[in-house]
């Protein structure tokens, strides 16, 4: 009488153990075929998330202007196409105004490691200051020559997959628009509302910061703010470090030029900082809130694991990839702990 139900106790316990072995075994199994099959899945969940974004752009045109849902999609990815454009415009501006000035950022380094060498005393770590110049003499030529290299391969690499991400825009596109009043239903539709909603203001929130950081650098005479302000939108898609990585970018363009004053130059690090962090920490939590459901720790952890899989558009993409995640894990009794842990609840409801 007391067997059976050891028994069936234990092949219950067992079977969870098979199941979360199964379950690590397959995340493992995906993540290596996304990493290798990188080169499509990258363009079309860029695409998707793209078309997301843009899908309620085609609803606006079609319910208070009364256009085709043709026209309306020919215009959304017209405009689309010419944000594209701009972005890249800017970015090859930034790289064509470094290649012009790169003798003068070389010497502006060389004259910074020679007063950073006069000034710290080397003398009492038992070094002379021909002991550390010359390590140093081929880094002013490697750093500027690195970054010319490193900006001109992320924008062929960006403009490589832009007509792949082009002919995956235009047919979700429209899939995803002229629905009407319809509302999405199941587990598609409670993706598609949360995603939308996500992307949408992020959007709009990313581009009032990179406008206020563009305005600040424009105003305080530091070069290539127009292209910092483009960073500062990108990078704000990027949780926590993105805006660390955009409030640090322009240091090395301010410490390189010489006509810009020591307050300037703490001003221009110090106000994009602070606005990086009054937007951030309280607007972004009064306008999205919780929408996604996602502990902040989930958030990083995603943040680097994504990153290891696509790089920088991992990064970009992880928040709502990983909210996609917690959704589909909700829908199965095996897999809903895993969605309980995203949400920061291990031992309650995950959502």
């Amino acid at each position: 009488m007391i067997e059976p139900p050891q028994m069936g106790e234990r092949s219950l316990a067992d079977l969870r153990i098979q199941t979360a072995c199964l379950l690590i075994i397959a995340t493992g199994v995906v993540a290596i075929a996304l990493f290798w099959l990188k080169a499509v899945m990258q363009p079309f969940v860029l695409a998707l998330l793209l078309a997301l974004g843009l899908a309620p752009v085609v609803d606006a045109q079609m319910r208070w202007i009364r256009v085709p849902k043709a026209l309306a999609v020919f215009v959304t990815f017209l405009l689309s196409m010419a944000l594209l454009l701009l972005s890249v415009s800017v970015v090859t501006g930034a790289v064509t105004q470094l290649a012009a000035n790169a003798g003068i950022y070389q010497e502006r380094l060389t004259e910074l490691l020679d007063w950073a060498a006069r000034t710290i005393p080397v003398e009492r770590l038992g070094l002379s200051e021909e002991q550390v110049l010359q390590p140093l003499s081929g880094l002013p030529m490697g750093t500027v020559s690195g970054i010319l290299v490193g900006t001109t391969n992320a924008v062929l690499d960006l403009m490589s997959q832009a007509m792949l991400v082009t002919v995956f825009l235009v047919f979700l596109l429209i899939g995803f628009s002229g629905r009407g009043e319809e509302v999405p239903i199941g587990v598609w539709g409670e993706m598609e509302v949360r995603v939308k909603s996500f992307l949408l203001t992020k959007a709009l929130i990313s581009a009032i910061t990179g406008l206020f950081v563009g305005v600040t650098l424009q105003l305080l005479g530091v070069e290539l703010a127009l292209a910092f302000g483009f960073f500062a939108f990108l990078l704000n898609f990027i949780p926590t470090i993105g805006s660390v990585i955009s409030t640090l970018l322009p240091l090395p363009v301010v410490l390189m030029n010489p006509e810009l004053s020591v307050s300037v130059a703490i001003l221009a690090i110090v106000i994009p900082g602070a606005i990086h962090f009054t937007i951030g920490n309280v607007v972004e939590p009064l306008v999205i809130g919780d929408s996604l459901e996602l502990h902040p720790v989930t958030v990083l952890l995603s943040l680097m694991v994504w990153g290891a899989i696509w790089g920088v558009v991992g990064m970009l993409l992880a928040t709502p990839l990983t909210a996609v995640l917690k959704i589909l894990s909700d829908q199965a009794e095996a897999t809903r702990p895993v969605a309980r842990l995203l949400a920061g609840r291990p031992g309650g409801h995950a959502g």
